[in-house]
């Protein structure tokens, strides 16, 4: 535990009071306690756990349940409305910015939700909704809504959101458009 968080404060650059870090650490502390084979201590530590997790849901607007999946050097770049589905994984070196949210798709499956590959960028209120899979390297433009899988490096944007091709010199072209 104690390296995981590490490598988090060095992924959040050193910072130890950024929301993103303490929300990464927590989580990291939630599962740390459900390791601990002891019932007694298990329990002081369940108490410590969820007033942590509230106060950084409550003041930081940053909710991750312990029961998500989390990689190594995960960053939530800002604070504020990130919701986060608590069977979601994220993969490695991951960056989510405010807004964003990784959750079920219908009602009648609650236990559906996203499997975000290593390096995914998710862009400023971008909602993934469902049990999709989002390849590695790939982009998710601000306040995009995907519904779909997306390919390893890709980008996406739009609501539905859908592919586009970056040029050399960063600009933007719609693919496969009527």
């Amino acid at each position: 535990m104690v390296a995981c968080i590490k490598e988090d404060w060095r992924a959040h650059g050193r910072d130890w009071t950024k929301p993103g870090f303490r929300a990464v650490a927590v989580h990291r502390f939630g599962n740390y306690r459900m390791q601990v084979r002891s019932k007694w201590l298990r329990a002081p530590l369940s108490v410590l756990y969820r007033m942590l997790y509230r106060r950084v849901r409550n003041v930081y607007g940053i909710e991750l349940p312990y029961s998500v999946q989390l990689g190594r050097r995960v960053v939530f770049e800002h604070q504020g409305a990130v919701v986060i589905h608590g069977d979601s994984v994220i993969g490695d070196e991951c960056i989510l910015r405010q807004g964003v949210t990784l959750g079920n798709r219908h009602l009648e499956s609650p236990r559906e939700a996203p499997v975000l590959g290593a390096r995914v960028n998710v862009g400023a209120g971008a909602k993934i909704l469902g049990q999709l899979s989002i390849g590695d390297d790939a982009c998710i433009g601000a306040n995009a809504v995907v519904l779909s899988d997306v390919e390893p490096g890709q980008t996406v944007v739009g609501i539905p959101a859908r592919p586009v091709a970056v040029s050399r010199a960063g600009q933007v072209k719609q693919v496969g458009c009527a």
